[in-house]
C-alpha cells in the first residue's frame, strides 16, 4: 500500500491518517494528527514551515520515503512525541533543540512573551528577568530574543536540562544576554533581584501523572510531578519570590489544572489569572507587593500541608 505514496502531501496525509487511526495522544507542541504529521514530514525533508503549497506535489526519492515511513512507524509503536523524533520544537515562533532531557516546549506563556508581558508589566522598565525551571531554555531565550535590552537568567536544578539550554542559547546567538544557572529554585541565586520572574514549574499531581498517556512517559518525571495537589513547587516559589523581585517586580507562574487547588488553598491572595486567546490556561500574575502583603497566608498554607 505504501508503494503508492509519492509526494510530500501524500506522506503528510498518510502520517495523519495513521496517527489518528492509532489513537495517539497529541499535546506536545501540536494538538492534532495533521499538524504533527506535517511537522514530521517537513522537518525530515529539511523544508520550511511556510513552504508554498505548490511544492507539496514534489515527489520523494526512495531514501526519503524509507526514512519517513520508519519515523511514522516509530511514532506509533513507541508513542514518542514527534519533537523527540525530530529533535526540534517550536515555541514563540522560534526553533529549539529538544530531547528526552527536557519537556517538549508547549507553555501558553509564549503568548505573553509575544505581547511583551503587557498589560501585566504596565510599562515597567525591565533590565533583568528570570526563567525559573527553564528546561530547554525556551521561555528565557524567547524572552531575550523579543527584548534585546534585557538580561535573562535561565535557572534549573537539572544539569542535563541546562546543557541543552546552553545549546539553545548558542544556537540563537544569545549567550551574552542569557545566563544559565543551576539552582534548586532560588537556593543558589544569592541576593539577585529581577523585575520579572517567569516560571513553568512542575505542576502535575501524583494521580494525574499515573494516568498520563504513554507519550508523557518519554518526558522527565522531574519536570512534571509536583505532589498530591500539584503545588509543591508553586508554593515554594510564592514563598521565596519576594526576596528576588524588585520592589515593583512581577511574578508569572503556570500551574495548569492545579489552579483550582491553589485558589482553594490561598483564597485571600489576589492572583490575576491570564485569559489567553484560547481561554484560561492556569497562568497567574502577581506583584511583589502582594506577595509580601500575604506572606503569612502563604507560609501558613505551606505549614498546613
Amino acid at each position: 500500500m505504501t508503494d503508492q505514496l509519492a509526494s510530500i502531501i501524500d506522506f503528510i496525509r498518510y502520517g495523519a491518517s495513521r496517527f489518528a487511526a492509532a489513537g495517539l495522544t497529541f499535546g506536545h507542541n501540536y494538538d492534532n494528527a495533521l499538524d504533527e504529521s506535517t511537522q514530521l514530514v517537513l522537518h525530515t525533508l529539511h523544508l520550511p514551515h511556510d513552504m508554498p503549497p505548490v511544492y507539496g506535489q514534489g515527489r520523494l526519492v526512495e531514501a526519503e520515503r524509507k526514512q519517513l515511513l520508519a519515523l511514522i512507524e516509530r511514532r506509533i509503536s513507541e508513542r514518542k512525541p514527534v519533537a523527540y523524533l525530530t529533535g526540534e520544537a517550536w515555541f514563540a515562533g522560534m526553533s529549539f533543540k529538544v530531547d528526552e532531557r527536557v519537556l517538549v516546549p508547549r507553555s501558553p506563556i509564549a503568548e505573553l512573551i509575544e505581547s511583551g508581558f503587557e498589560p501585566w508589566l504596565e510599562g515597567r522598565e525591565v533590565t533583568r528577568a528570570m526563567d525559573l525551571c527553564t528546561g530547554s531554555g525556551c521561555i528565557g531565550i524567547a524572552i531575550a530574543e523579543y527584548n534585546p535590552d534585557w538580561q535573562v537568567d535561565c535557572v534549573d536544578i537539572s544539569e542535563d536540562a541546562l546543557e541543552l539550554a546552553r545549546e539553545n542559547a548558542a544556537m540563537h546567538n544569545l549567550q551574552r544576554r542569557v545566563r544559565v544557572l543551576r539552582s534548586d529554585l532560588f537556593a543558589a541565586i544569592g541576593d539577585l533581584r529581577y523585575e520579572l520572574i517567569v516560571s513553568n514549574p512542575p505542576y502535575v499531581t501524583e494521580q494525574e501523572y499515573d494516568d498520563l498517556p504513554p507519550e508523557y512517559g518519554h518526558e522527565p518525571a522531574l519536570g512534571l510531578k509536583a505532589g498530591y495537589d500539584g503545588l509543591d513547587f508553586a508554593l515554594r516559589i510564592l514563598q521565596a519570590a519576594p526576596q528576588h523581585l524588585s520592589d515593583d517586580g512581577v511574578l508569572v507562574v503556570e500551574v495548569g489544572d492545579s489552579e483550582h487547588a491553589l485558589v482553594e488553598l490561598l483564597p485571600t491572595v489576589p492572583f490575576v489569572w491570564v485569559e489567553f486567546k484560547v481561554g484560561p490556561m492556569g497562568v497567574f500574575v502577581i506583584e511583589q507587593r502582594d506577595l509580601l502583603k500575604h506572606r503569612k497566608d502563604i507560609e501558613a498554607a505551606i505549614a498546613a500541608r
